[in-house]
């Protein structure tokens, strides 16, 4: 029952698209009262929310940077191989993993329905920075709100 509850959530991502978007909203409203009470304070109520939330939803393996809206509400960490920034070349012709053959690709997924996002459906195409594994297991919002999430230690775009 809970399986096909989040399959037919999952085929209409816009409205995930509209949760993430007043969610966000609410975050960047509620950014100076969680300055006041401590970011550290507020990820650590959080985190159990985002666990079990997004876990349920999405598969989420909690890595501190979620990309969810850049990719199609599909969680690229899901993908065996951990690639964030697209398939690799072993797709079946089915779409399928070539790790785990009877699961869909996951970046098949995210692109099918990222064509059904309106609003951030086009960063399917944007290259996503390298996964910070210090961030593993805290607060996806947190990190966002405070830019933590961004501070990969690398300036992207910048070539000599």
């Amino acid at each position: 029952m809970r399986r096909r509850w989040l399959s037919v959530l999952q085929r209409y991502p816009h409205l995930l698209e509209w949760g993430y978007r007043v969610t966000l909203a609410m975050f960047r409203g509620l950014r100076p009262l969680m300055a006041r009470l401590g970011y550290n304070r507020v990820a650590r109520l959080l985190v159990p929310v985002e666990r079990w939330s997004k876990g349920a939803i999405f598969g989420c393996q909690m890595c501190g940077q979620c990309t969810l809206h850049a990719t199609g509400m599909t969680c690229p960490m899901t993908c065996p191989k951990n690639l964030r920034n697209g398939p690799c070349g072993g797709v079946r012709p089915n779409g399928h993993c070539e790790v785990i053959p009877e699961m869909p690709c996951v970046w098949v997924q995210a692109y099918e329905r990222s064509q059904h996002m309106p609003i951030f459906g086009p960063e399917i195409r944007h290259i996503q920075p390298p996964l910070d594994h210090r961030l593993a297991g805290t607060s996806a919002w947190v990190n966002l709100i405070t830019g933590r999430a961004q501070d990969t230690g690398i300036v992207w775009g910048e070539h000599e």
